[in-house]
């Protein structure tokens, strides 16, 4: 640990948090007030003190070489198995991820930290006895993704209390290897464009602080909450000097249309695998963000690819691999310039379609989009989704929640559960749906707690602490904001 937490690492991160951390906290208390008025009836609009933003001529800084050609990423969490065969897989990019698919355990953030290390220097190997994984000659871009905002790493204290998550995560990379070339980041969970000013300003105390000029850090905003939704414009503008452009982080999304709107009857939302990217609400997000980006000379990245590839089961992979097409055939044809996937054995799917698409281009930033518009009444046509909420969507939601929490107590943030790679995003929607659900009266009680019992007696002995997490965070009277906020107690 001493050879990570340097006492050059240690100075630097106490000043962040000293630095940062007031104003992060201002930030989240007013996401709280925020999400109070929405419970007393507001709904999210576009700000009308930002207009001149939105209707302003301006666009991002160019992004160097290595950003600019991104048709397919692959992402994951920081173990080194994963981070070895991402950056040999294919993908252009990859997001090593501390974030939603890393469970947070000290074990995983300080050994993620020395694998992102060895990485850059190209000498990362892994010996399991039984196969040597070692680098390809040829590797894809690495981008880090540091914990959001809302969340504490409470193994490294400044001043007698927790640092946040974010700086942390960010600020040990970054003193450890801006010599290295590690300078890409994602940035999740935004609601505002004050949360994206805030790491603006990280980024240029710290660039000054270590020596490197400025416009060095390249960021992408994922935009994963329905509030970002709202500001898009006003993100990429906060961050114009770092910006790498905005991600449709699709699946934290449509969790955070439940959170966020959830208590309104005309907001409850079918199954889960009916929630598609073709339903009219996410289909005005997608195409707004695609849109948004390109007026503003950015890169527009897409969605995630869940599946797993079956090594057992022919039809299974037929099936789900014409989805996979399905979705990345609409996202190359709206104007996305890449998109994500979670196995390596989609990456030649993806690839295939975008090359198709963008031939010898890098990207499809210079297509404008004039045609697509989205109004605040289409971003919340919430009620418009087709579908309907059925035993079997409860029994899938049911079952992934606690086979996951299981699973991120073990250390594990990525899940193969049912030939999808489940993480906290996913994981949050099967609970919040449930949540919901109960709420407006679309199952009972009593239905819940039977098929709760049922599927916790499939998964025979060891899920008694994920099954009372997934009842205080899908059951309880008032919404959790994270499940990982609880569940973080339970581990270390």
């Amino acid at each position: 640990m001493d050879d990570v937490l340097t006492a050059e690492a240690v100075a630097f991160l106490t000043e962040l948090e000293r630095r940062f951390g007031p104003r992060r906290r201002e930030l989240l208390a007013a996401r709280d007030e925020r999400a109070q008025r929405l419970r007393n009836g507001e709904l999210p609009d576009f700000l009308a003190e930002t207009m001149e933003i939105r209707d302003g001529d301006w666009c991002v800084a160019a992004v160097p070489a290595e950003l600019q050609d991104r048709r397919v990423e692959i992402t994951g969490p920081v173990d080194r198995k994963m981070v070895i065969n991402a950056l040999n897989s294919g993908a252009r990019m990859f997001m090593a991820d501390f974030e939603d698919s890393n469970s947070p355990t000290w074990k995983n953030c300080l050994e993620g930290q020395v694998n992102l290390t060895d990485a850059l220097e190209g000498t990362i190997s892994l010996d399991t006895g039984e196969k040597r994984y070692v680098l390809n000659d040829a590797v894809a871009t690495l981008l880090v993704r540091p914990r959001g905002w809302h969340l504490e790493e409470r193994h490294f204290e400044v001043d007698g209390a927790p640092i946040s998550a974010s700086l942390f995560d960010f600020g040990l990379y970054f003193v450890r290897n801006h010599a290295r070339g590690g300078r890409f980041f994602y940035l999740p969970k935004l609601e505002s464009h004050l949360e994206a000013r805030l790491w603006n300003d990280v980024f240029v105390w710290a660039q000054d602080e270590l020596g490197v000029p400025q416009r060095t850090i390249k960021a992408t905003v994922l935009i994963e909450t329905i509030l970002a939704a709202f500001e898009m414009d006003e993100i990429l503008y906060e961050l114009r000097e770092h910006s790498a452009g905005l991600n449709a982080g699709r699946w934290d999304y449509i969790f955070s249309v439940i959170k966020k709107l959830g208590h309104r009857p005309e907001f409850v939302l079918p199954d889960r695998a009916a929630v598609t990217m073709a339903v009219p609400f996410m289909r005005a997000y997608s195409g707004l963000l695609v849109k948004t980006c390109h007026r503003r000379g950015a890169h527009a990245i897409g969605g995630m690819a869940a599946f797993i590839p079956s090594r057992r089961d022919a039809a299974v992979n037929e099936v789900a691999l014409a989805k996979v097409r399905e979705d990345k055939e609409r996202e190359a044809g709206q104007g996305f310039d890449g998109t994500w996937v979670a196995h390596p054995d989609l990456v030649p799917v993806a690839m295939e379609i975008f090359d198709r698409v963008l031939g010898q281009r890098a990207n499809q930033v210079e297509r404008q989009r004039d045609d697509l518009t989205a109004s605040a009444t289409a971003l919340l046509d919430v009620a418009a989704t087709p579908g309907e909420i059925t035993e079997e969507g409860l029994r899938n939601n049911v079952s992934v929640g606690i086979q996951y929490l299981a699973a991120w107590l073990q250390g594990s943030g990525a899940v193969a559960i049912f030939n999808l790679m489940e993480d906290a995003a996913t994981s949050e929607i099967s609970r919040s749906q449930v949540w919901q659900w109960l709420r407006h009266g679309e199952v009972e009680r009593a239905d819940v707690e039977r098929v709760l019992a049922e599927e916790v007696s499939k998964l025979g002995e060891g899920y008694d602490e994920a099954r009372e997490l997934f009842e205080q965070v899908a059951l309880g009277d008032e919404f959790v904001e994270f499940l990982t906020l609880p569940a973080y107690e339970h581990i270390d």
